[in-house]
């Protein structure tokens, strides 16, 4: 609602954005020069392809973190926010890419100093343009004209969030009735109601109105179709409040299905660029991972094939997003048969919940309990990843036994694909029980984001150095 942005100026922004980190990574080359205490620099020749990657991967990210669109009802923080966590995932995808193509003659307090450099005119150039149009609106310029239809409790509680709003240059014109009590409660003042439903189409062809927004409860719904048909006709745009459900935790989003408009209420957040950007992630990631360890690769595999009887693989089947079940793979750390003695060993279990995990565990190797102190075991599951069952961070994915147990809420950790490593890894791992673990799981389901995942990511490596798996 309210998207004032237009193409034009949309673009211009996008191009202004590149131009400024464009011209950052020519002071930051100035700034590093400059830096005599350091080796010198080659000449910026030997430097200046790296803005071939740069651009393409500050404006994806940018765009894809959310640093364009509609500024008018966005705080400094929504403005500004996206465009430092757009240029931080930026900078590290950048410093990854140098790492897996050995450009080790790229200064790495180069590659720092641009960053601070053009995050730092990112946001003085967003913050500026904030504050010159909000400048402009209260003055009276690039203002635009809402009338409202109906006169409910949250008509009115719509329009006063509006008017409270003078920096967004929206001034409500009044309102409309829809013909009945709408619901219990104030009405806005007598002079305020322009007309009843039926006068809207006099009103919209006699009045300067640049949107009509609907809010009405239910039961009237049949009663603005008409309306908003007019608008549509006449050419101006027309919205509707559309808090109908109570939702704790579903988002509505409105799509279309075969042409049809569809209303969906999604309890998982949907991110289509941040999928794909995750998908990658988890690629390269993995990729990497396996070349980089498979010094360790071949350390646990001739170590479990040494010390106990068995194959070295241990694959097990588990449940995906939405309950898919795959074959999870790991290296083994039991003896052979090690899933027929589980029920016996019910009395060592150290976690509360459908979830079995115990320090003193008989069927774990000596081996085994190395591999797993230090998570070596899960090594393999980034092939899991690779084949698109796994992600890199996600929830654990459990046993189908255990999902049976599960109640509703806790189901909901099957809405994403499992992974890796979680918030329940980074926060306590296996000293936390099974009702924190579901609950930071879910935590991470509400805020996803990019960002998340690489600090996740992050925090894992010392969390698996401290040696506390079991």
């Amino acid at each position: 609602m309210l998207r004032e942005n237009t193409r034009i100026i949309s673009g211009g922004l996008k191009t202004a954005d590149l131009a400024i980190t464009a011209f950052s990574f020519l002071a930051a080359y100035s700034i590093r020069a400059s830096i005599t205490e350091l080796p010198a620099l080659r000449p910026f020749s030997e430097y200046s392809f790296l803005l071939i990657f740069i651009l393409p991967l500050w404006a994806g990210l940018l765009r894809y973190c959310g640093a364009y669109g509609p500024m008018r009802t966005k705080s400094f923080a929504q403005t500004l926010i996206p465009v430092l966590k757009g240029s931080s995932a930026a900078v590290i995808v950048l410093m990854t890419l140098l790492y897996a193509f050995k450009l080790e003659y790229v200064s790495r307090a180069l590659i720092i100093v641009f960053f601070v450099v053009n995050s730092a005119l990112l946001l003085a150039f967003k913050a500026s343009v904030l504050l010159i149009t909000r400048y402009l609106r209260k003055k009276g310029y690039n203002f635009r004209t809402m009338l409202i239809v109906g006169t409910g409790r949250r008509a009115l509680e719509f329009a006063k969030l509006i008017e409270e709003k003078k920096q967004w240059g929206v001034h409500v014109l009044g309102f409309v009735s829809v013909g009945r009590v709408e619901e219990p409660g104030p009405a806005p003042s007598r002079e305020r109601v322009l007309g009843d439903v039926e006068d809207l189409e006099r009103l919209i062809t006699t009045v300067q109105v640049d949107e009509v927004v609907f809010v009405v409860i239910r039961k009237l719904l049949d009663r603005i179709e008409g309306p908003v048909m007019a608008c549509e006709q006449v050419g101006i745009k027309a919205s509707i409040v559309m808090d109908l459900y109570r939702h704790s935790i579903a988002s509505m989003e409105m799509n279309e299905l075969a042409g049809r408009p569809v209303m969906t209420f999604n309890p998982v957040a949907t991110h289509e660029r941040g999928v794909v950007l995750k998908r990658a992630l988890d690629l390269v990631f993995s990729s990497l991972i396996l070349l980089l360890a498979s010094p360790v690769f071949a350390f646990a595999a001739a170590g479990v094939k040494l010390t106990s009887t068995g194959p070295v693989f241990f694959r097990q089947e588990r449940c995906g997003k939405n309950g898919r079940r795959f074959k999870v793979l790991k290296f083994r750390t039991m003896v052979s048969g090690a899933d027929r003695a589980l029920d016996s060993l019910s009395h060592l279990n150290e976690m509360s919940g459908p979830v079995f995990k115990s320090r003193n565990d008989p069927r774990v190797t000596p081996f085994g309990r190395f591999l797993r102190k230090y998570s070596i075991d899960e090594l393999p599951q980034f092939v899991n990843v690779l084949k698109g069952d796994m992600s890199i961070v996600g929830p654990r994915p459990p046993l189908p036994s255990e999902t049976g147990r599960y109640d509703l809420a806790q189901r909901r950790r099957l809405s994403v694909k499992p992974g890796i490593t979680c918030l329940w890894q980074v926060n306590g791992r296996n000293k936390i029980g099974f009702t924190d673990w579901v609950r930071l799981d879910l935590e991470y389901i509400d805020k996803w984001s990019l960002w998340l995942d690489l600090k996740i990511i992050l925090k894992t490596v010392p969390a698996v150095l401290r040696g506390t798996g079991i």
